[in-house]
């Protein structure tokens, strides 16, 4: 940077009167005007006014070279091996801090012969049905995520108790998509997604649990994209509710998942110990889970069934202190028949879950405070109320749909900037498009990622991949979601099960042990790969006759 400096001093002090010189490597933007072309920070000055500085090397120093107007018809960025540069004063009066910002390991714009890239940012059920459907002979595929793998969130419950191992739930993106581990030009980036340049056509990244272990900490790269996809996911509301992220564990990932496992078991073992007095028994093994959603309701669930067939058999010192209370602002199941919210009430109550209703005003490192004033205690708080908008996605210069999600249009685009498309939780319908909100289901994700990969398997067919190429190219068409009804367990092989096409709509409702039935064997064939549903088979057997696993690990 000094010697840059340098450099700039000597070119003023010599009136600003400069031939042209040659570099080793050239930056060519296309598609953009000369003077807002990106720079290179590779390429070292080998000849430059010999008069100012004999026979220095200057690194990290480029030029702009006149375009002429031309325009190339895409965009990012290219290298020459030699090539002249013109208007030397426009590059060097460029800022220290606009300098250092470019200085990102870079994954290159597509050059022409080359498959056009798309670029995925996450790696969740709408982000994996599109990866899976891809045609890669069509694109070269880059997808970027804090998290190698997806989660079979449905089955993410059972995996708190012991009912199946985390790896059943757990599908690698890799075997998803075998591009990504396969094709020399797709790429897996273990990153999570910091900016969008929707002009230049670039994501900006950040890597993911270096550690210390790259050469820079935190690790920064950019990937230049042809058609990007963002399809991030959402995170759970906390409704700014005070110690909820301190305090409270969360059900969406495998970690997660882990985590109370590992808490659970702790709790019941410390309370084993000599001299642990009555209350501190009752506080530690008080599970509490908040949100009355399928999720809470089937965490409950599960809760119940392990301490009634495994805990009482194994923890007999402590079984009479541990329970379960889920608190719910409204009623649970709220989106399900009448009839299935009265039978998972009783079912639930039955079995030992207390119901609550009321609303938590703030949470403590060993209770909760409800609106009403009242404290609950707690040893493991599960919080369950749903999903928002990420920091991420607010974040984004983008249009929003209400409830701060990306707006996209019927075909999923956003329509506002080219060739950028969003799907799954962080999107939603823009208002003037006249359709709701969708919820943040699994089979609402799954069915926009798989509209959209016959939308861009069509599109490439007909040349419309590359970036702004897709313009004059008929989309067939627009994406309608149509609900195929909802289920849930609640313990004890009982289910519900509601086909109903919407909340006030009229349809088949069933609860109990065919339910149950129906409930798994659906489950079971939704999960992606043969090797998978292969697991969760062998664990719901092999707790079916031995019981589940106490070990604690970790």
């Amino acid at each position: 940077m000094a010697l840059a400096r340098i450099a700039r001093n000597a070119y003023r002090r010599h009136g600003g009167a400069m031939g042209t010189y040659t570099c080793e490597r050239d930056v060519l933007c296309e598609g953009a005007s000369a003077h807002k072309c990106p720079s290179s920070f590779g390429g070292n000055i080998t000849t430059f006014n010999q008069n100012v500085i004999a026979g220095s090397k200057l690194s990290f120093l480029s030029g702009i070279r006149t375009l002429g107007g031309m325009n190339f018809g895409s965009r990012g960025i290219r290298t020459a091996p030699q090539c002249q540069f013109a208007h030397a004063q426009t590059a060097m009066v460029e800022s220290d801090l606009e300098y250092e910002s470019r200085k990102y390991p870079t994954l290159e714009a597509t050059k022409p012969g080359e498959k056009p890239r798309v670029v995925v940012l996450g790696s969740g059920w709408a982000a994996c049905r599109f990866l899976k459907g891809l045609d890669t002979r069509l694109y070269d595929v880059v997808c970027i995520s804090p998290r190698n793998h997806m989660v079979f969130t449905p089955l993410l419950a059972s995996t708190c108790v012991g009912t199946l191992e985390f790896r059943s739930v757990a599908e690698p993106v890799s075997q998803i998509q075998s591009a990504l581990a396969k094709e020399p030009n797709s790429y897996f980036f273990l990153a999570s997604c910091t900016g969008i340049d929707t002009d230049k056509h670039e994501v900006y990244c950040e890597a993911v649990g270096d550690d210390g272990r790259l050469s820079q900490e935190p690790y920064h790269f950019k990937v230049s994209y042809d058609k990007l996809v963002i399809a991030s996911g959402a995170e759970p509301l906390t409704f700014g509710i005070k110690g909820v992220k301190e305090h409270a564990f969360f059900l969406r990932e495998v970690t997660h998942a882990q985590e109370i496992r590992k808490r659970l078991l702790l709790n019941l073992m410390l309370c084993e110990s000599p001299g642990i007095s009555e209350e501190e028994k009752e506080q530690l093994l008080h599970c509490v889970v908040v949100g009355g959603g399928p999720t809470g309701v089937e965490f409950s669930g599960e809760l119940s069934d392990f301490i009634m067939r495994d805990v009482r058999q194994r923890y007999v010192h402590v079984k009479n202190y541990i329970r379960v209370t889920l608190i719910e602002a409204n009623e649970i199941l709220s989106s399900f028949d009448v009839g299935l919210r009265q039978y998972a009430t009783k079912h639930l109550t039955k079995y030992g879950v207390r119901l609550v209703r009321g609303v938590v005003k703030e949470v403590h490192p060993n209770k909760l405070v409800l609106s009403d004033g009242s404290d609950v205690p707690y040893g493991l708080l599960v919080w369950s109320t749903g999903v928002g908008p990420s920091t991420f996605v607010r974040s984004l210069d983008l249009p929003k749909s209400p409830g701060g999600r990306i707006g996209i249009d019927e075909w999923l685009r956003v329509p506002s900037v080219e060739d950028v498309f969003a799907i799954g939780d962080c999107a939603g319908f823009l208002e003037h498009v006249g359709r709701p909100v969708l919820p943040a289901l699994a089979q609402v994700a799954e069915r926009e990622g798989k509209f959209l990969v016959e939308l861009f398997n069509r599109i490439g067919k007909q040349d419309g991949g590359r970036a702004f190429s897709a313009n004059d190219i008929p989309l067939g068409d627009p994406f309608v979601y149509k609900h195929l009804g909802s289920m849930a367990s609640v313990g004890r092989y009982k289910a519900l099960v509601d086909l109903r096409q919407s909340k006030d709509a009229k349809g088949l409702s069933l609860a109990g042990f065919i339910s149950w039935f129906i409930w798994r064997s659906a489950y079971l064939t939704r999960v992606i790969s043969w090797r998978n549903r292969f697991y969760v088979a062998v664990n719901w057997a092999t707790t079916l006759v031995f019981g589940r696993d106490n070990s604690r690990i970790g």
